[in-house]
């Protein structure tokens, strides 16, 4: 893919895709490590499937992939992993998730000065991979929020002075929208540029959504060389309207048998099945965020909802009077918040592989819609982070 008439983020990316495979061809130098800086998923999931590619053999992935969170594992174990050879795999593969906190509680001098001695002589036969998915990058750099500038910032003077930086900025409309119909492209259909508008309207240019749809598109369409407005209206606003935001509205509205019922629909429609839970959490997640800026920045109509959150951070305009509504039900932040929590303690259970991944998103749905009890330990004062 050319990147020359593409954004900061798919530049980052190809650019970044062209260098790892480079390097797995021999044909290249590889870096000792890489910080992934940005919450743009749909980014951060194709660099991952590109050092997977050129670096994980499917045979081998069990002996040469280490996927370990700094939330649980200290930095020491880490680099110990990474400087440790395999006896099953000529080659490791280290992906170090929860970087920030790093960055939190004390200066952590020991961490970073155990990072500076591994990287003075790193393990040529190890590949280490920061995903730093606490920082937002926007499709305009310059709309960068003075937090978020400060710890990229901190990631380009500790981490970046060893490994290679990538900025997954957020995707911007246009980029979106051309994605998609090279995308289509590429699976030898044409998608009308109406329809590319309003598929990436109606998704708020959300490029985790606008793939998945895609893909349903083309599977819709198959045997036809053509996907219109028709076929995009079809089937992407009904799906989303009767999905999502059906069932923050009974959770806003603390209707937990509406809720429950409205999940189990949402879990039996999606091929997926319950391994799509992990896709769900992330949307509801996304949804509350959206809420609480609207309750922050007191949003009363759609008309002032295009202000209050940036581009690539939308709801589908069909479904912006209705999120207004549902967010207003809430009667403070820390409600807000309260749900938040509970979806990030959701989030670490799944990702934890649990027996019964339905029931883990049953628990969550019932506590999101039942009324707060005035002590709960989800109230306390914890300073979060609330970007999109």
């Amino acid at each position: 893919m050319s990147t020359a008439r593409w954004g900061a983020g798919f530049t980052a990316v190809s650019r970044f895709e062209e260098e790892i495979e480079a390097a797995a061809s021999g044909k290249g130098t590889l870096r000792p490590g890489y910080v992934l800086a940005g919450d743009e998923i749909f980014l951060l999931d194709r660099c991952r499937s590109a050092v997977l590619k050129g670096f994980v053999p499917p045979e081998l992935r069990e002996f040469c992939l280490s996927e370990l969170d700094l939330a649980g594992t200290s930095i020491f174990e880490v680099l110990d992993r990474a400087q440790t050879p395999s006896l099953m795999s000529p080659f490791q593969v280290v992906f170090v998730r929860n970087v920030r906190q790093l960055y939190t509680r004390g200066a952590k001098k020991e961490e970073f000065a155990a990072l500076n001695r591994y990287f003075r002589s790193p393990n040529p036969q190890a590949l280490l991979i920061f995903v730093a998915d606490f920082v937002h990058i926007p499709a305009d750099a310059r709309r960068m929020d003075m937090d978020d500038k400060n710890r990229f910032e901190r990631l380009t003077e500790t981490l970046g002075e060893h490994c290679g930086m990538v900025e997954l900025a957020h995707v911007n409309e246009d980029d979106a929208m051309r994605w998609a119909i090279a995308t289509a492209q590429d699976a030898g259909v044409r998608l009308d540029q109406d329809g590319a508008r309003e598929l990436v309207d109606a998704l708020g240019a959300d490029m985790m959504l606008i793939a998945s749809e895609l893909e349903k598109l083309l599977l819709y369409t198959l045997g036809h060389d053509r996907i219109t407005l028709g076929d995009v209206e079809t089937m992407v606003l009904g799906a989303k309207q009767r999905s999502l935001y059906e069932l923050t509205d009974a959770i806003s509205a603390h209707d937990r048998a509406r809720a429950l019922a409205l999940l189990h629909g949402l879990l039996n429609s999606s091929d997926a099945g319950e391994d799509a839970a992990i896709g769900h959490l992330y949307m509801l997640a996304r949804t509350f965020r959206q809420m609480l800026v609207i309750l922050e920045k007191n949003v009363r109509d759609s008309r002032a909802i295009w202000q209050a959150l940036w581009q690539g951070f939308r709801m589908p305009p069909f479904a912006a009077d209705d999120l207004i509504r549902q967010a207003r039900r809430y009667k403070s932040r820390r409600d807000l918040t309260r749900a938040l929590r509970l979806i990030a303690r959701a989030d670490m259970e799944l990702r934890s592989s649990p027996p019964d991944k339905r029931l883990v998103l049953e628990r969550l749905v019932y506590d999101l819609a039942s009324e707060p009890k005035p002590h709960s330990p989800l109230f306390a004062s914890t300073q979060l982070s609330f970007e999109g």
